[in-house]
């Protein structure tokens, strides 16, 4: 499980486990843990690629919107065979 390491806008830093990526309509969306631990229940989030092309560096936000929110869960939901629990 691939570890990323997130800065917010305050300087806080927040690792990240990706459990799973995906694409759609040109978007990157990541679902994301705080725990690498696949047996743990744990939240889990989705985060979406919000840099420009021309960046050398993604920039990711949370998902909020909720009907983005509940598609995009869908996708992870078929992509890992099993149910994304939204919150």
């Amino acid at each position: 499980m691939e570890k990323l390491e997130f800065i917010d806008e305050n300087g806080e830093k927040t690792q990240f486990y990706v459990i799973e990526e995906t694409r759609i309509n040109g978007i990157n969306y990541l679902l994301v843990s705080e725990s690498d631990n696949e047996d743990e229940e744990a939240e889990a989030y989705i985060l979406k690629d919000t840099s420009d092309a021309a960046s050398e560096e993604a920039v990711y936000e949370f998902v909020e919107e909720d009907s983005e929110l509940e598609s995009v869960g869908k996708v992870f939901s078929e992509l890992m065979d099993d149910d994304v629990e939204l919150k």
